[in-house]
């Protein structure tokens, strides 16, 4: 992240259109599609539900990809869209709809906006130290998803609460990643765009019907109709265009830019959780994501400029 905001620096050149609209959509859709995961999960139980929807993304990205005439990946490549697809996708999302069984998406949402922090941490082993006020935004970041446990949603289910904690870290072990390469050194380069994407996506979604075969997971069918159309919105909306914005910036900025969508999704989340989806949040949670989300403004504030 940087200090766009504070210096006077303009927009058209740090803010091309291509990447105002890829933070649009990981900053917008991804905030509803929490709720959309749980209605989901009516027909769809969720390893199932997000290893149908990112093989079916990365077949129609990939059958786009080949119509361009992109290069299908090398070996290497789906070395890497391995690595890459079982931490992001596999970790990520499988662990999230695993958490969505017994905790609110409200909840769940707001509990992701400490992936900021988790990313500003993942990059110390890289030289990459946080400033005073990144450090400042860090420690409010995970003292407010301290609060927020201790809330009634959280507190209820401790599985839920271990299975979001694993998404959050497995989802900012793959943002540094695949910037950064391995530790050790070794790069985690996905094939030139979208056929880099669609190989992530296809290797992490079939990954995940494997948990799902493994966890003995059945489907609903026929599928309930809203959990139908929710999961066709996660295909297109939460996989295609918003994962696709979000590894496209991965490319093009930072680490801690592109996880700025935290900033926005709990916003959304909580709304839509508490409005369509009638979720029951307490106060002490509405205040505890009030103070993440005050720790992820100080994190995007303490960033001096773009890597």
């Amino acid at each position: 992240m940087t200090t766009a905001v504070v210096a006077p620096i303009s927009p058209a050149v740090r803010f091309p259109a291509l990447i105002v609209a890829c933070l649009a959509a990981t900053w917008l859709i991804w905030g509803s599609t929490y709720l959309a995961i749980k209605w989901a999960l009516v027909s769809f139980p969720p390893f199932f539900q997000m290893g149908t929807r990112f093989v079916a993304a990365g077949l129609l990205l990939g059958a786009f990809a080949r119509w361009r005439g992109a290069r299908w990946p090398s070996r290497d490549e789906w070395l890497n869209a391995g690595v890459l697809g079982a931490l992001m996708i596999g970790g990520g999302y499988g662990a999230t709809a695993v958490a969505q069984v017994s905790v609110s998406s409200g909840l769940v949402v707001a509990f992701i906006a400490v992936v900021p922090a988790l990313v500003a941490l993942a990059q110390l082993p890289y030289g990459v130290r946080p400033s005073a006020l990144e450090a400042t935004g860090i420690a409010l970041g995970l003292a407010g998803v301290l609060l927020l446990t201790q809330g009634q949603g959280f507190a209820a289910s401790l599985p839920g609460l271990l299975a979001i904690s694993l998404a959050c870290i497995t989802w900012s072990l793959g943002t540094v990643w695949a910037q950064r390469g391995l530790p050790g050194g070794r790069s985690l380069r996905l094939a030139a765009g979208v056929a880099g994407y669609a190989s992530q996506m296809l290797v992490g979604g079939a990954l995940l019907l494997a948990a799902s075969v493994a966890a003995g997971e059945r489907p609903v069918l026929p599928p309930d109709g809203r959990a139908l159309a929710c999961w066709i919105y996660l295909v297109v909306a939460g996989s295609l265009i918003a994962f696709s914005a979000y590894m496209l910036l991965l490319e093009r900025t930072s680490a801690t830019l592109a996880s700025s969508y935290t900033f926005v999704n709990p916003i959304i989340g909580l709304v839509l959780g508490a409005t369509l989806g009638g979720e029951a949040i307490s106060g002490l949670e509405w205040s505890a994501a009030a103070v993440v989300l005050a720790g992820v403004v100080l994190l995007l504030l303490g960033r001096r400029r773009f890597p």
